[in-house]
């Protein structure tokens, strides 16, 4: 969703200890795999990113509802963080000043291909349930480690171990 994908950077800096998780999982959705169509019964979905424009609202809503255990991933997920500094501007002021006053020609607002912003960009637990948030911009590869074996071991995380292991300064 809206967010700039240091969470799945994040997720690849697992290096080597994504191969134990691997054999456990199959990827069904996400920008790592060419899937289009988020499935139906998804035991358990990580999301990046605020709900800032439209389209990420109708996205949020659809996984919700296919998904078991839907986890909150980044400081964009679970503030809205940097998406919602635009939150202090109107939707025409933050248009206006992308598409004409910074652009060097061609300046309009364009109406198609860009998603429909919402009035503010919001944090994912304002839409629908979250079952477990993990904090950081972006979260440490070992909080997303320590999340996905814990529930590969059939255990829900304990959000005071997961707040350990994502507290700034570790």
């Amino acid at each position: 969703m809206d967010g700039c994908s240091g969470c799945h950077m994040s997720f690849l800096d697992m290096d080597e200890r994504i191969l134990q998780i691997a054999p456990l999982i199959d990827l069904v959705y996400s920008p790592l795999v060419d899937a289009k169509v988020f499935p139906e019964n998804v035991d358990v979905v990580l999301i990046e990113g605020a709900v800032s424009s439209e389209e990420d609202l109708e996205k949020i809503l659809k996984v919700r509802s296919r998904s078991k255990f839907l986890i909150a991933l980044g400081d964009c997920a679970v503030t809205s963080n940097v998406p919602g500094m635009r939150n202090q501007f109107t939707v025409e002021e933050v248009e206006t000043r992308a598409y004409i006053e910074n652009a060097g020609f061609n300046q309009h607002i364009p109406h198609e291909v860009i998603p429909v912003l919402l009035p503010k960009s919001r944090p994912v637990h304002e839409f629908v349930k979250v079952d477990l948030f993990v904090p950081g911009c972006p979260p440490p590869a070992d909080a997303i480690f320590h999340v996905l074996s814990e529930l590969l071991a059939g255990r829900v995380p304990d959000a005071a171990v997961v707040s350990e292991l994502t507290r700034f300064g570790k």
